[in-house]
């Protein structure tokens, strides 16, 4: 599990969740082998906007999620988790989360272990094991694979790796999901609001073929941060490349005085920009500007602000 955010780069719908009736733009027909019979046909994506969150604890817990929706007023509806390589999909943590109205969505970490043996197929029978669990779950399961990785600070990311041995072991994962009927995984191809100064993001790009939501990862560190500045450059250049919809994947704001309007401006930009979803990183950190207090709990005008943006931001599910 990630221990927070990086540099900046560093960094309703109820329990029967409501979900969309067509499988979303960017989900083209699976890429098959030759020698395979077509995947089966996906089931619908949730459809936005919605508001979710990682607390610590997860996948082993409930109750920050709890606390989270009870100091807020919000209820998370989407409950974020981080998966290390070898780790088995939590099942009952996804059977919890739905219960409370909430999908699950977990970030595979290809952690000790290289993109290339995973292409080449040397993780394959975790892979399978892993796909089908999720199988088993009868409900959409958001599922993004080596997260940020245009940045340094994962082994799986630029300076560690080559775009090419990443795309070919995103597909390969994927492809291995599809072999095992694993169609309610909802692929999030998920990168860092911060680095598009490094290199073009779509050396990272799958392709439409092979991802449902692009997902974004970008935090507020300065007074000054907006939400054009965090995710605006970001979220444009992805948008020469796919018509996907964006998922702002982690965010947060940092504790300063201008934290209750960018909190606001957070949820406004996300809905002028027909964001599918927010997930805030609720999670208390103490190492300088990029591992800030990302905790909305115990500051009064910071939780104000999120409730009344965040009901804002749902009520714009009209015409989504």
């Amino acid at each position: 599990m990630r221990t927070g955010p990086l540099p900046n780069a560093v960094r309703r719908v109820t329990a029967a969740a409501v979900v969309s009736a067509v499988w979303l733009t960017g989900c083209a027909s699976p890429v098959t082998r030759p020698s395979q019979p077509p995947s089966p046909a996906p089931v619908s994506a949730p459809a936005g906007p919605l508001v979710g969150v990682y607390e610590p604890g997860v996948p082993g817990s409930w109750s920050g999620l709890s606390e989270f929706a009870a100091v807020t007023g919000v209820t998370p509806h989407i409950a974020l988790y981080f998966s290390g390589w070898a780790e088995r999909f939590r099942l009952a943590f996804a059977q919890l989360a739905w219960s409370h109205g909430a999908y699950t969505f977990v970030k595979m970490q290809p952690d000790n272990v290289t993109l290339a043996s995973i292409a080449a197929g040397v993780s394959d029978r975790y892979l399978r094991s892993y796909a089908l669990a999720v199988k088993s779950f009868p409900h959409p399961v958001l599922v993004s694979f080596g997260h940020e990785m245009n940045g340094d600070w994962y082994p799986w990311g630029a300076g560690h790796a080559q775009p090419s041995e990443f795309v070919a072991a995103w597909r390969h994962v994927v492809q291995v999901f599809r072999d095992e009927g694993a169609t309610n995984a909802i692929w999030v191809w998920t990168v860092n609001s911060t680095n598009v100064a490094r290199g073009s993001l779509r050396r990272w790009w799958p392709g439409a073929a092979w991802v449902n939501w692009v997902g974004v990862d970008g935090y507020y560190y300065r007074p000054a941060d907006t939400f054009g500045s965090v995710f605006g450059q970001t979220i444009a250049q992805i948008r020469t490349f796919s018509s996907a919809p964006v998922l702002i994947a982690e965010t947060a704001v940092g504790g300063n005085p201008a934290r209750a309007s960018q909190i606001g401006g957070l949820f406004a930009g996300a809905g002028a920009g027909h964001i599918v979803g927010v997930i805030w990183f609720d999670r208390g950190q103490h190492a300088g500007l990029y591992h800030q207090d990302w905790r909305l709990e115990g500051d009064a005008a910071a939780v104000s602000a999120f409730t009344v943006a965040a009901r804002q931001y749902l009520a714009t599910a009209d015409g989504r």
